[in-house]
């Protein structure tokens, strides 16, 4: 219904033209009967086109997306590109392109699955309804039927690759902010952690903190672990893998905000904490830092 620049447009799989053809059955004296009759009857398309517009504004979407005025007549001459298209009968990589792009733009803007599988839905009604009224065959009804599904496949695909790139990169970024390093002073780091840690977080984690060490020089590295829900035997090998390497980068490691039921957990597990120094606050486990770096801390009275 709108368009893009095609060459942003990626797809999860890639639509072969031709393969998509052999599977829908779509053959080549289907696609000739399409556009003999699209251009027997070019009249069909924006006859359909006003009928869809009269449903179209009925609906809350239109309200939403299509009030515009200078936005609704783009989309109708874009979409009188698309169906003009489709009944010329043509289908190679560019359509699948175009296709494509129609996905894309539906995600960006925002429109509802729903709102795209109710509209095609409709249009194909009406579209359907008026081959009919012009005596179509049922061949040339099935072949269009065939396009129609070509066209929602490509598009559905390309929607949900947009609107899942788009959650990631949120996750990501909501990640990112979940994990912040933070330089408290010279040569010492420290991390809080809070609610659950799997293995895409334990991954952030290892690589934010291994970026700030190579940053800052620090020789010390705090990971407080108070807030943590959860700590199971992935989430203590992915807590002792990031010390591990925090060592190998010649920082120290210390582990704070380990309750007794953190700590018997651990024990209960096996899992061989080696070198990793603990403390169960983190108190305790700032000043051990700090006294590593040479820094002394009075407390005052």
């Amino acid at each position: 219904m709108t368009d893009q620049d095609y060459s942003s447009v990626t797809a999860r799989h890639e639509f072969d033209a031709n393969h998509m053809l052999d599977m829908l059955g779509l053959t080549t004296t289907e696609l000739e009967m399409i556009r003999d009759f699209g251009r027997a009857h070019p009249e069909i398309i924006n006859e359909s086109m006003a009928e869809f517009y009269t449903w179209l504004s009925t609906t809350p979407w239109y309200h939403q997306y299509f009030s515009d005025e200078n936005v609704l007549r783009h989309v109708q001459d874009k979409q009188l590109q698309h169906w003009e298209r489709a009944f010329d009968g043509t289908i190679d990589d560019d359509y699948v392109f175009s296709r494509r792009a129609i996905g894309e733009a539906h995600a960006r803007i925002g429109l509802p699955s729903t709102a795209y599988f109710a509209g095609s839905h409709m249009f194909q009604r009406i579209l359907t309804q008026r081959l009919r009224d012009n005596s179509a065959s049922q061949e040339l009804l099935q072949a269009f039927s065939a396009i129609v599904a070509f066209d929602t496949a490509i598009v559905v695909d390309t929607y949900n690759e947009i609107v899942e790139a788009t959650l990631t990169e949120q996750a990501d970024s909501m990640m990112a902010m979940s994990t912040p390093v933070a330089e408290i002073w010279d040569g010492v780091l420290f991390l809080p952690i809070v609610g659950l840690i799997d293995s895409h977080r334990a991954r952030e984690i290892m690589n934010s903190s291994l970026a700030k060490i190579s940053e800052t020089q620090a020789r010390v590295f705090v990971l407080d672990i108070s807030g943590v829900a959860v700590v199971d035997t992935a989430v203590a090998n992915n807590l002792f893998r990031v010390t591990k390497a925090t060592r190998l980068m010649g920082c120290e490691s210390i582990i704070s905000g380990l309750s007794p039921s953190i700590a018997q957990t651990i024990v209960d597990l096996g899992i061989e904490v080696g070198r990793l120094r603990t403390t169960s606050t983190m108190r305790d486990a700032i000043a051990l830092a700090f006294q590593r770096v040479g820094v002394g801390i009075s407390e005052q009275t």
